[in-house]
């Protein structure tokens, strides 16, 4: 089975930035996809070689409209590695995209800057090797005793 991967490539190995309008009709999961490459100035090959993925897998998830079925775990795990975003929004973009929606976002599906960081923080905390996670957590541990103590003297 071959595939034609040249079609959408101008010899520059980057993707062509879509016009606005036809952006509605790409799912969430091409639309992460695209504007990652964009904004990095990726190839398919080069989101593929970072997570290592075959290229056509890459192309394939950032040109099919409709999924039938998310990306199977690993695929999702090494796409985001790929694209350098956390592992969960790859997982929900790859939902959405097959018309699953997760609801336990605050806000109707809307965040703050300060919910994506606690997004990321939450999402990388996986990614950590232990000895990471320790320095996380002391530092985390080290804010908290600071914003307790800063309580008590009434600042």
């Amino acid at each position: 089975m071959g595939m034609t991967a040249h079609a959408a490539d101008d010899g520059t190995g980057v993707p062509p930035r879509r016009p606005a309008a036809p952006e509605l009709a790409i799912n969430p999961l091409q639309r992460l996809i695209l504007e990652r490459l964009h904004d990095r100035g990726w190839s398919y090959g080069e989101v593929a070689r970072r997570g290592g993925l075959p290229r056509s897998t890459v192309y394939t998830l950032a040109t099919t409209r409709n999924l039938v079925r998310p990306p199977r775990p690993a695929t999702i795990d090494a796409l985001a590695k790929g694209l350098d975003v956390p592992v969960s929004v790859v997982r929900v973009a790859a939902a959405e995209s097959t018309g699953l929606h997760y609801y336990d976002v605050p806000g109707g599906g809307q965040q703050n800057s300060g919910d994506r960081e606690r997004e990321l923080l939450i999402a990388s905390i996986d990614e950590l090797s232990p000895e990471d996670r320790r320095h996380v957590a002391a530092l985390v541990e080290s804010l908290r005793n600071r914003a307790s103590s800063d309580q008590q003297l009434g600042h």
